[in-house]
């Protein structure tokens, strides 16, 4: 038995759970849940100022800054979404 081929397998086998995903750590799953949740919750947010605003019970300041910060979040999101869409045709057209 050749010693450089079991101890490239040893390699391998210690190397691979590297390349997997561990599902102990959350953090990055925690954080885009969160980004997520945050982004919903603005525009719920501005949607109920802007019902509020119609009956006349809120403060026309307060939503024009409501209504500027759901802009502010769908401009971020579309923003993040054309990065992705960039990222992902850049990966496509990579040589295989």
């Amino acid at each position: 038995m050749d010693i450089r081929s079991l101890s490239a397998a040893q390699a391998y086998a210690s190397a691979r759970p590297a390349t997997q995903a561990d599902p102990k750590d959350d953090s990055a799953t925690q954080g885009l849940r969160g980004t997520f949740q945050d982004f919903a919750a603005t525009l719920q947010h501005s949607e109920e100022l802007a019902q509020s605003a119609m009956i006349g019970k809120a403060d026309p300041h307060a939503l024009v800054q409501a209504l500027a910060q759901s802009e502010l979040a769908v401009e971020t999101a579309v923003t993040v979404r054309n990065k992705v869409v960039e990222a992902y045709q850049e990966i496509l057209r990579m040589p295989v």
